[in-house]
């Protein structure tokens, strides 16, 4: 396969490593019968190898180049190439439960997570290659120096696993930084909720707005000093130190009405 020239603007770093992209099919381990949609195939060598295995495979690629030659080599009736951006696109419009899989481009992944957390409850799982140090934050646990929003608003919705760590000669061209394959699989009907996410959401933002203020302190401007104290959680702790369980204590008995 020749490769096309990487676009810097789209964070481009294609997985050439033959040994590398096998671990992942295999991690993936497609069957005919999976909904699946690949986000940012790039030339295609992830998507070849998922395409033998299902019947249908839905693929999301911004640049319209990328976009235009996959339409041109692959058979439409096995491969729906969808010429969008990844942050805007509707993905309740693909079949259910679905199996979202990607490279991500670094300089747009926690976005793209947030975006795949919205349709967590139509997701069988994601399998995402990012970089590495992002996948130690998704997957860190509490009181230690990854954990931070990223990994308390994803395990919120996400069991998560770090699978492989691929270095950076596994891509043309190189990325400066390594990169892991991450899996995360939705936690089910049956997981704990907050009464009201977007104050949850606001409350762990706050949290972690100033890492190395209290409780009390870093969610003042939320105005909820009496319900934040009947929580039972320490306000003089760090918003590092809680569970995700913690926070929707936190969140709930600060929650309006």
């Amino acid at each position: 396969m020749t490769l096309p020239r990487p676009r810097k603007r789209f964070g481009q770093h294609f997985l050439t490593d033959r040994h590398y992209l096998g671990r992942i099919v295999t991690a993936i381990d497609a069957k005919p019968a999976d909904a699946m949609v690949e986000i940012g195939p790039g030339p295609g060598a992830l998507t070849d190898h998922l395409a033998e295995r299902v019947e249908k495979l839905h693929v999301i690629e911004i640049d319209r180049d990328l976009a235009s030659a996959l339409r041109a080599r692959l058979d439409p009736a096995k491969v729906v190439v969808h010429e969008a951006d990844a942050l805007e696109f509707d993905f309740a419009q693909l079949p259910q439960p679905l199996r979202v899989v990607g490279n991500l481009p670094y300089n747009i992944s926690t976005p793209i997570l947030f975006r795949v957390a919205e349709y967590a409850a139509r997701v069988r799982d994601c399998i995402f290659m990012l970089q590495k140090e992002v996948v130690e934050r998704m997957v860190a646990a509490p009181d230690t120096e990854a954990y931070g929003r990223l990994s308390v608003m994803l395990q919120y919705r996400f069991a998560m696993e770090l699978l492989v760590r691929v270095p950076p000669g596994a891509f043309t061209p190189p990325p400066k930084v390594d990169s892991a394959v991450v899996r995360m699989v939705p936690l089910g009907e049956d997981r704990l909720r907050a009464k009201d996410e977007a104050h949850f959401e606001r409350v762990v933002a706050g949290a972690f707005s100033q890492r190395r203020k209290t409780l009390r302190n870093a969610l003042k401007a939320l105005g909820r000093d009496e319900g934040f104290a009947a929580s039972g959680v320490d306000l003089g702790r760090r918003g590092e130190t809680l569970s995700v369980a913690e926070f929707v204590q936190l969140a709930d008995a600060s929650c309006a009405g």
